[in-house]
């Protein structure tokens, strides 16, 4: 723990934000930093410099502290950016996101959520009482190449309400369109 919060304090006296610490196999130390965020400002995205910065500074405060570790790696969250806190869903309302959770859920009202489904992937969205919720719709996959219809009715929406608790994990959906066209209206 004592490492944890030397990491926390070292990161945030350089003006970022900690979003997690890794240790792996072979003496990785692996630090994820993201600048601070607040509702009426776009912070901009974590640069090369930004982790080169913190990582010249951890170098020499790990050495101080004696700290058992054979590589020191900083980089940004990416754009699968795990969501920790109430503060990080606050900051990315709207977004797409893949959820997993501790226990799988009972059956809907409907009966169109499977009864052992752990796993969503959908909009993230303020739920009512201080909670939170996903919205998705279950389109059957389209084969490559295969034409779709424009009568084809879409899938029903899918509403989950959750707590924090309830989760065992929550990012970011990795979404890339390499193209640079739009999804059109209703697909992600």
């Amino acid at each position: 723990m004592a490492l944890q919060q030397t990491i926390d304090d070292t990161v945030r006296g350089l003006g970022y934000d900690l979003v997690e610490i890794e240790r792996s196999a072979g003496g990785l130390l692996r630090v994820t930093i993201d600048f601070p965020w607040s509702a009426d400002a776009q912070p901009a995205p974590i640069t090369v410099e930004d982790c080169e910065r913190v990582t010249r500074q951890l170098q020499y405060v790990l050495e101080v502290e004696g700290a058992d570790y054979r590589r020191l790696e900083v980089s940004s969250p990416g754009i699968d950016r795990p969501l920790r806190n109430a503060q990080d869903f606050e900051r990315f309302t709207g977004e797409v996101v893949d959820l997993t959770l501790k226990a799988p859920i009972g059956t809907s009202a409907e009966g169109l959520v499977s009864a052992n489904r752990k796993k969503f992937r959908g909009a993230l969205q303020k739920g009512v009482d201080g909670g939170w919720q996903i919205v998705w719709r279950d389109e059957a996959p389209v084969k490559p190449g295969q034409r779709v219809s424009a009568k084809r009715p879409q899938a029903p929406e899918q509403v989950l309400g959750f707590t924090l608790d309830e989760l065992s994990s929550a990012r970011l959906a990795p979404l890339v369109d390499f193209k640079g066209r739009k999804p059109a209206e209703g697909q992600s």
